[in-house]
């Protein structure tokens, strides 16, 4: 029997929706035949969110470290052991705290390998902020303690039916012409065309690149970013043997259903893209952190103070998110292994070939 992926899951915000996803995907006892679920958090907050919600209790495996945790369970890893007060419905500093604290034991654990991959539930990005956060959101936060090296991380939002990834991310509207430039396109192109290949399996992706203004710039009437910044960068690529298009006009691109023709879309900016992505996949839709050595997915949805605790939350993201990350993981290997001295292999198969076909030898 092989080994099952150990998925780590730090709770989130404990005023959100984060433990009823958690209770209600862990109802089903049959995805404990797929993984091994490691989450890290807190017992207390476990019973106080059952008990408001008048769920049934869902039976976990209470640890002290990721080394304890069991396949075929619910493991919990009680690293919020203080009296935390939960406030449902609204963000508070020691729901901050409580995020940051099970953040950190999970990334300490993936590190290590005492986990495999990391699917974290949604964090407010106001409290969780500390002197051990001062980061915009996850995406920076993991390139910053995880990433290695040459490493750059790439926000993807994912579905069977559309991919998008970001060239800006969590950043004031204002902010993001400055940032776009021929370099930093191109550079999310290459770490996108990767991801599709080794972690989504897509041989030969096509990428569509859209435009940062208005009809994409109209021939610079309407800004120059199209024609001296994004277009230079999607030819750059094109000379790289990166299969992509445009910049295309993100109105007419998404509403006429263009989207359908490429295997991912990188956008210039956060809501470019994602509102469209979470319009037509809001349900299925998983936010994956690409391009770093360590794989991360999260739902694609936040906190949803406004009906924490009232039984509406849907699980599917969450459950979504789960099956991208084990797939992920397991198509790495696949890949990594496919191509790891693929020379070297050659030549010694051909050799014990030869050696067994040279009659001439003498016995």
């Amino acid at each position: 029997m092989s080994k099952l992926i150990k998925v780590g899951i730090p709770h989130g915000d404990i005023n959100g929706v984060g433990y009823e996803i958690l209770l209600k995907t862990f109802s089903d006892n049959r995805l404990l035949e797929l993984f091994t679920p490691v989450i890290y958090g807190s017992s207390k907050a476990v019973s106080y969110h059952r008990k408001a919600l008048d769920y049934k209790p869902v039976p976990m495996n209470i640890v002290a470290s990721a080394d304890n945790s069991r396949d075929g369970q619910v493991n919990l890893v009680n690293c919020v052991e203080e009296e935390v007060k939960i406030e449902l419905g609204t963000p508070s500093p020691a729901a901050g705290k409580a995020a940051l604290k099970a953040l950190e034991c999970a990334v300490k654990d993936l590190d290590a390998t005492k986990i495999d991959v990391l699917v974290t539930l949604p964090i407010h990005k106001d409290t969780i902020q500390d002197k051990n956060f001062k980061f915009p959101g996850h995406t920076e936060y993991l390139q910053d303690r995880l990433g290695k090296e040459g490493e750059e991380a790439l926000m993807i939002l994912a579905s069977d039916v559309l991919k998008v990834a970001l060239v800006t991310t969590h950043l004031p509207l204002a902010e993001v012409p400055e940032k776009i430039t021929q370099e930093g396109v191109f550079s999310k192109l290459k770490t996108l065309n990767r991801s599709l290949t080794r972690d989504f399996n897509i041989e030969n992706p096509r990428i569509a690149v859209l435009g940062l203004n208005p009809h994409a710039g109209e021939n610079g009437l309407l800004g120059r970013e199209e024609t001296d910044i994004i277009a230079p960068a999607v030819q750059e690529a094109q000379k790289s043997e990166i299969l992509c298009s445009g910049p295309f006009a993100a109105d007419g691109f998404f509403g006429s259903g263009r989207y359908k023709d490429f295997d991912a879309v990188l956008a210039m900016y956060h809501d470019q893209g994602l509102i469209p992505f979470k319009s037509i996949a809001m349900d299925s839709g998983v936010n994956f952190t690409a391009g770093l050595s360590i794989v991360r997915t999260s739902p694609d949805h936040g906190t949803a103070y406004d009906i924490a605790g009232k039984n509406k939350a849907s699980e599917e993201s969450f459950r979504q998110a789960i099956y991208m990350a084990t797939d992920v993981f397991k198509n790495r290997l696949s890949y990594d292994e496919a191509r790891k001295n693929p020379l070297r292999k050659l030549f010694i198969e051909r050799g014990k070939d030869d050696e067994k076909l040279d009659l001439t030898k003498e016995e």
